[in-house]
């Protein structure tokens, strides 16, 4: 397992692909889903510096709070509800590129100006088990590349669990 981050300079994409090879060797092992949360958390923040990075997971007809780095957090959100509810209910990745504009978008933080949000799949990729949630304190800060490797990511994580 790592036990030191290395932070690329360069593009955006370069970032994350450095980041993305250090994600699974860290997940290389692991199958506890907590565990590979909060290191994937912690991870992305620390490269990329954002307002708030975390998971939460699916509990019924809510998502309950996962591992995260950042200000504290809504503990509960509902189906369908929020940028977290709407990519659960939608299995796909929102992109939000001003909160203020997303119709029923919950202020966890006030800091809060843009967000991603990508569904985590089950091992056998049918069933939403957890959405990664990450936001920024400025507007327009996610565009395609993010959607590109959080994906990835997120799918890394699903073969870790099976």
């Amino acid at each position: 397992m790592a036990e030191n981050l290395v932070i690329s300079e360069g593009s955006k994409s370069n970032k994350y692909s450095v980041l993305y090879d250090q994600i699974i060797r860290v997940m290389e092992g692991e199958d506890d889903m907590i565990a590979n949360m909060a290191n994937i958390s912690s991870m992305i923040h620390q490269t990329f510096g954002f307002w708030w990075t975390g998971f939460y997971r699916v509990d019924g007809e809510s998502l309950v709070l996962g591992p995260f780095q950042g200000p504290l957090a809504c503990s509960r959100i509902r189906y369908g509800r929020g940028v977290c509810g709407t990519a659960w209910k939608e299995a796909r990745t929102v992109i939000v590129p001003d909160v203020d504009r997303f119709p029923g978008h919950i202020a966890c933080s006030s800091a809060s100006r843009s967000e991603i949000v990508v569904p985590v799949f089950d091992h056998d990729g049918g069933n939403v088990i957890a959405v990664m949630d990450i936001d920024s304190d400025m507007p327009d800060t996610f565009d395609e590349t993010d959607k590109e490797w959080l994906e990835k990511i997120a799918a890394a994580f699903r073969k870790c669990q099976e």
